[in-house]
Parts: structure tokens; C-alpha cells; sequence
């Protein structure tokens, strides 16, 4: 994937998209904190910040999904996970034929941290590699709590 290149050379992760988005797979990745309900939720307790991330399958229901943050006001992405984290939005787009499909697997994980380095040099590259080689993504959706 080309992200992962790009973060080896230490730019800025742009790739111009090469193909129809109608052909391409999406995945979606949020620093808003989300993950499933039956997952461990982020350490909300660690003042340094956590720097885990989740898996979220594209198969998962909304309704499953839930935040776990504390450096944002989030009661609307408790009200409605799409908010932060638009799987309902991007299933409709496959629908309609805009997406080529849904990935496989998404990502969340807790965006606050002062570990700045082990998240540019080690949960960074961790994420990108989960999506290449798991979520087998074309298309990356990156969204902020």
C-alpha cells in the first residue's frame, strides 16, 4: 500500500486515487475512540494517552459500536456512532454504486496523545499496515472526534 511508503519516507500521506471510487474497497479509520462494545475499551485513565487501536469489521452492526474518549465532548457519536465513524453513510454509497465496496476491516483508536513519537513511529505505521494487509482497503477515510 502506498501509505505505508510514504510513512517509511516520513511525508506526507497523499496518494492521488488511480482508479474509479466505484471500483475501489473503503475503509474507514476514526481517532474519535471507537470500537466495539464487546472490545476492551480505550485507557481513558492513561494521562499519556493509549495508543491501541481496534479492528471494526465491515460486517459490524452501528449498533455495536460505541466511544471511549475523554478529550472530547462525544454525545452525539453516543447517540449516533455515524457521527464519528460513518459505516451506515458508506454502506448507502455502496448501494448506490458511488463505493466499490467496504472493506473488510475499519480501525478506531483513541486520537489524544503526548506519546507524539511511539504514534508517528510505531501505532502510525501499526494502523496502515492492519489496513493494507487486513481491511485490503483501496480508499482510506480517516475522521477526528
Amino acid at each position: 500500500m502506498a501509505l505505508l511508503s510514504l510513512l517509511s519516507r516520513k511525508c506526507v500521506p497523499f496518494t492521488p486515487l488511480d482508479r474509479e471510487l466505484a471500483k475501489c474497497s473503503v475503509a474507514l479509520v476514526t481517532a474519535a475512540g471507537g470500537h466495539r462494545i464487546d472490545q476492551e475499551p480505550f485507557n481513558i485513565a492513561d494521562e499519556l494517552g493509549d495508543l491501541t487501536f481496534r479492528g471494526i469489521g465491515g460486517e459490524d452492526a452501528v449498533t455495536d459500536l460505541m466511544v471511549t474518549h475523554h478529550h472530547y465532548a462525544h454525545s452525539a457519536a453516543d447517540r449516533d456512532i455515524n457521527v464519528v465513524f460513518p459505516l451506515d453513510p458508506l454502506r448507502e454509497l455502496v448501494r448506490e454504486g458511488v463505493v466499490g465496496q467496504l472493506a473488510r476491516e475499519h480501525v478506531g483508536y483513541m486520537g489524544y496523545t503526548m506519546q507524539l513519537k511511539l504514534m508517528y513511529e510505531q501505532t502510525a505505521p501499526a494502523i496502515a499496515e492492519y489496513v493494507d494487509k487486513k481491511a485490503k482497503a483501496d480508499v482510506v477515510v480517516l475522521t477526528g472526534g
